[in-house]
């Protein structure tokens, strides 16, 4: 067994879980099958009450999602990883797991939409209430705190205007109050952040985003410890069953493998990207962590992870145009190589409209509350020369 602290987030990217069968192949495997044999029925009992280790049913033990779970647990330092369906259902599953009816989340008021839903409308429903606070407000946290609070949640850096949350002091704040703090942790991954060593409880990712890099599948995690997500979150995948597929768990192992390289470029070109933005006419103000402008910055260099050198601060550049909605929509317009979605985290470089598309289904307060404007254009910086981002993105500006 390989000792995973000594080594680095890239290396354990490439080198930890790395499962062989009897053929000793060098890549990882992909297990593509429902179900598992057993030498004789009393095997199969021993396996299917947990007295013996072994495989039951893939819908919650597969050996290739397995590897993408001890190796994405041994990135964060983490004990335990459970890999889901998508990055909603690993929200969804930690909060069915560890919450019941009556209990009271603390939240940012700036996360992605969906997870603003589920929270609402969904939880809502089965008697979870939600506070939505000012993630950079620790006064606020605290006092929204009751004693039914049991979860607070954030995602730092944010989406789409990558503000920073201060993660040791949030976790401080939630211990004293015996409630947990689940850090979502998809704009930087755990090669930028690292939240479990900063004090959180929980990780959750989107694995459709940065892990995977290519776009090419969905998928969720949720990291911790041993008994939260090993026990609890995991008996409610194996119940409800938001399971992650074989194949794509064995598409993101090999996303982990480059995982440090690609975010290098991502961090290197963005900020490129920022600093241009600032220097542009009819451009109000650019949402970078990198940049000095940006109100964490300070916390972001002390907060996150150094890459090839330089603090990583992401691939996120959020900025507003003036004209509003329609100046907006020009600039996303106008471009010829950019695509024009809602993903992030792709080799390709993305634009997206965040007021109509990822955040188009809260409500207009909700917008205004989170400082989601008309005029904001979210990029998404791929890994394309950043020379022919900017002349993409000259004309429509």
């Amino acid at each position: 067994m390989n000792d995973f602290s000594k080594w680095g987030p890239s290396t354990l990217g490439i080198r930890a879980a790395e499962p062989r069968t009897g053929e000793m192949e060098h890549s990882a495997a992909l297990h593509l099958t429902s179900s598992f044999v057993y030498t004789s029925a009393a095997e199969a009992a021993a396996v299917f009450a947990g007295e013996k280790k072994g495989n039951v049913y893939s819908r919650f033990t597969n050996p290739t999602v397995h590897a993408f779970e001890e190796r994405l647990a041994a990135m964060e330092g983490g004990d335990a990883c459970v890999a889901t369906a998508s990055g909603m259902s690993a929200i969804l599953s930690m909060c069915m797991a560890l919450l019941k009816a009556g209990d009271h989340i603390v939240a940012s008021r700036t996360l992605f939409g969906s997870t603003i839903n589920l929270f609402n409308n969904v939880l809502g429903k089965f008697g979870i209430d939600t506070t939505f606070v000012d993630p950079s407000d620790l006064n606020a946290w605290g006092a929204a705190l009751r004693p039914s609070t049991k979860l607070f949640f954030v995602e730092t850096p944010n989406n789409p205007l990558t503000e920073i949350a201060d993660i040791r002091a949030l976790a401080d704040i939630a211990h004293g109050a015996g409630a947990i703090l689940c850090v979502d942790n998809c704009f930087l991954s755990p090669v930028l952040q690292q939240p479990l060593k900063l004090g959180a409880d929980l990780v959750v990712h989107s694995a459709t985003k940065y892990l995977d890099g290519q776009g090419r599948c969905i998928g969720g995690a949720v990291v911790g410890d041993a008994q939260r997500v090993g026990k609890e979150v995991f008996g409610f995948m194996r119940t409800a069953g938001p399971s992650m597929s074989p194949f794509n768990a064995w598409v993101f192992l090999k996303g982990l493998e480059t995982l440090g390289l690609r975010m290098r470029a991502h961090c290197e070109s963005a900020l490129a990207l920022a600093q241009w933005l600032e220097t542009q006419k009819g451009v109000r103000r650019v949402f970078h962590p990198g940049l000095a402008s940006h109100p964490h910055h300070e916390l972001a260099k002390r907060q996150h992870l150094k890459i090839g050198g330089q603090t990583g601060f992401g691939g996120i550049v959020s900025f507003e145009v003036e004209g509003g909605r329609e100046a907006a929509w020009k600039v996303i317009d106008s471009v010829q190589m950019l695509s024009i979605t809602a993903n992030l985290g792709d080799t390709r470089t993305t634009i997206t409209h965040p007021a109509t598309t990822t955040h188009g289904r809260i409500s207009a307060e909700a917008r205004k509350l989170a400082g989601i404007t008309e005029g904001l254009v979210r990029v998404a910086v791929g890994l394309e020369n950043v020379e022919d981002i900017i002349a993409d993105l000259s004309g429509g500006l």
